[in-house]
């Protein structure tokens, strides 16, 4: 299943099929990183429930809460943990969350194919290139053997996880960052620009360095333990430290109550389906992660288990309460 289906046909292909036997709505949206896997889950189920109208959209992790808290959607995808304000936000309109940890992710950093000296950067150097208040604008200000070549920088938009969780790992704070960058919400606009450089750098979550391997290159991480390669061994292992994530959805309490929404839940957790979390190019977790993670679904306990959440901590016990 390749990560990057012909989306709007998919999308269309989706919506004509609910039109055709609709008795339930199930609108998703939020990350565009979590977004191919709940897409080729949303495909699979429909084609078991062709009775189940799902819509899944990419408008990036904060709108998707925005959207959920709103109660104009029932499920969130989310590249980053929801934050208490957001929590507040959906108890004001009556709205509680359920939040259940679905995949591994690596945040990738990547740079163009022809770039044969950044094969390997640490967290200070990036910290230093993404700062609120860096003046790097060359290469070779990072290192001096580097070229004296203008660096052109590419990131998702503020509305993405993935913009808040890389911040937060490199600068130390959410949402802190230079703002002289071409931002995007969509991942394959990102790939383009930095594809479309030689001089360019850019992150984005694993699965699009994955599908986009050859088009460019991804850059290791040294987070104080030597160059570590983003992989799926390497997300599984935790030795990809501190860009490795949980990815999440989000759904309303209420809605779990739906027969179309639950069985959709159990089918996204199901060990049966877990190839298509795979095939996207994330990492899956133990088997005891997502028992875990089904029975806070089951027991319907609402909430974050994940608001002190730090990279290396243990999935599991936050899933558990431990």
């Amino acid at each position: 299943m390749s990560l990057v289906r012909t989306t709007l046909l998919s999308l269309l292909g989706l919506m004509l099929l609910g039109a055709a036997f609709s008795q339930s709505s199930l609108p998703i949206d939020g990350s565009s990183t979590v977004y191919p896997i709940t897409l080729a889950m949303a495909e699979e189920f429909a084609i078991e429930n062709p009775d189940v109208e799902i819509s899944v959209g990419f408008s990036g992790s904060g709108a998707g809460f925005t959207r959920l808290c709103a109660g104009e959607i029932l499920i969130a995808d989310a590249s980053r943990v929801i934050r208490q304000s957001e929590i507040d936000a959906c108890a004001a309109n009556g709205i509680e969350v359920i939040e259940l940890p679905v995949a591994a992710d690596a945040l990738t950093v990547v740079v163009n194919a022809e770039n044969d000296w950044a094969q390997c950067m640490t967290i200070d150097e990036l910290n230093r290139l993404w700062a609120p208040d860096s003046t790097i604008t060359t290469w070779n200000q990072i290192r001096p053997e580097w070229p004296a070549a203008p660096i052109a920088l590419f990131g998702p938009g503020t509305d993405s996880g993935t913009f808040d969780y890389f911040t937060e790992a490199v600068n130390g704070e959410a949402g802190a960052t230079r703002t002289d960058f071409f931002p995007s919400e969509d991942d394959n606009i990102l790939v383009q620009g930095v594809q479309s450089d030689v001089n360019a750098l850019g992150y984005f979550g694993f699965a699009y360095y994955a599908e986009n391997s050859g088009r460019v290159h991804a850059v290791q991480i040294d987070g104080g333990n030597g160059c570590v390669e983003p992989s799926v061994e390497n997300i599984e292992t935790n030795q990809y430290t501190p860009l490795s994530r949980p990815l999440f959805i989000y759904v309303n309490l209420d809605a779990a109550l739906d027969s179309a929404v639950s069985d959709f839940v159990e089918y996204y957790l199901d060990a049966n389906n877990r190839d298509f979390i795979a095939e996207t190019g994330y990492a899956t977790y133990a088997d005891d992660i997502y028992e875990a993670t089904l029975e806070r679904f089951e027991n319907r306990v609402t909430g974050s288990a994940f608001l002190d959440f730090q990279p290396g901590d243990s999935v599991l016990e936050a899933v558990r309460g431990n």
